[in-house]
């Protein structure tokens, strides 16, 4: 028999609308850890926690989590058993990764909320193969290396490789934006009776939006949880990551944490370059596209403040709201 642990503090009546939560695969696997099974299900269990509270405080809760160090591993895995048994390709996995976060996320919430509460839909996203992306790889997945061992990973196996934010390189792959979510219609269906829904793990498979053949590449999970938020009528966005907020000046001596912008500064500020494509860039251009399509407002924090944004704290991450939200704040 399952018991759970506190069942009973999800049980608040749904009443304040749809939050959709996007968790970074850094925050299932930190940078300082390998990524062992112990280590995700401990990640999980504190990120379900936190979910816990949102469902507890009434919202239908949808949840899209990162697979970038997951999907990079599993793929260095598939190469050094490239003698044994045959290669399989990105796109496939995408969808492996969907099933193992999935599970481990799903049991972390049937914990807090009771079993059954949580449901994982394997979800494919519709891109555009003529994306630009395909010819400029910029996200990151798998772990860290120095850069001459990135370099000879490059020429042994044909590995696009970029330096990450002063951590290290990695290998990089295409990130198109998704145009589609192909199961969208069971997932309203889900939310509405009351489920937490994991939805577009890793960004989703990405496949053709016309054919659905796949396609290899890592949809960025930020896009996605915004068409996603989109797609369901969400009215706030949560974007989780390794950090409290957003930091201006990033790694400079005039480095400095941004608790609250409006829509424009947040666009002025990715003009004019202070967020990297490959980490802090498609989070901000996920919260304004998600502004700009009528989502309220849209929070950047780290797990461990997740509660506290959502119950207020104006230090708690980095809110961004639509400008007539931010004028009647102000007002």
């Amino acid at each position: 028999m399952l018991h759970m642990s506190s069942p009973i503090r999800c049980a608040t009546p749904l009443t304040r609308g749809v939050a959709v939560v996007a968790v970074g695969g850094n925050a299932l696997t930190a940078e300082t850890q390998r990524g062992t099974a112990d280590e995700i299900a401990a990640n999980a269990a504190q990120m379900a926690s936190c979910l816990g509270e949102l469902v507890a405080a009434g919202w239908q809760v949808a949840v899209v989590h990162g697979n970038g160090p997951q999907v990079g591993n599993l793929a260095m895995q598939q190469d050094a058993a490239e003698d044994l048994v045959p290669v399989q390709p990105l796109h496939q996995l995408c969808a492996m990764t969907q099933g193992q976060l999935g599970s481990v996320l799903v049991r972390a919430v049937d914990r807090e909320c009771g079993a059954g509460k949580a449901v994982c839909v394997v979800t494919h996203v519709g891109v555009d193969p003529q994306d630009p992306a395909f010819e400029t790889p910029t996200k990151p997945i798998g772990p860290f290396f120095d850069e001459d061992r990135a370099q000879a990973y490059a020429a042994q196996r044909g590995w696009t490789v970029a330096e990450d934010s002063g951590r290290g390189w990695r290998r990089v792959v295409a990130s198109p934006r998704p145009e589609s979510i192909v199961e969208m219609q069971a997932i309203r269906t889900l939310l509405e009776a009351g489920h937490v829904v994991l939805a577009a793990g890793g960004g989703g498979v990405a496949v053709d939006a016309g054919s659905l053949d796949g396609v290899d590449a890592v949809i960025d999970k930020d896009r996605a949880s915004a068409a996603l938020a989109t797609a369901v009528g969400a009215t706030e966005l949560y974007l989780l990551t390794g950090v409290d907020c957003v930091l201006l000046d990033f790694g400079t001596p005039r480095q400095r944490p941004a608790h609250r912008m409006t829509q424009q500064e947040a666009a002025q500020h990715l003009a004019d370059g202070q967020f990297p494509a490959g980490s802090m860039g498609p989070k901000v251009e996920a919260a304004l596209r998600f502004l700009d399509d009528g989502g309220h407002r849209a929070i950047i924090t780290s797990v461990g403040r997740l509660a506290e944004a959502v119950a207020g704290d104006p230090t708690a991450g980095t809110s961004i709201e639509r400008a007539h939200a931010a004028t009647r704040t102000a007002s």
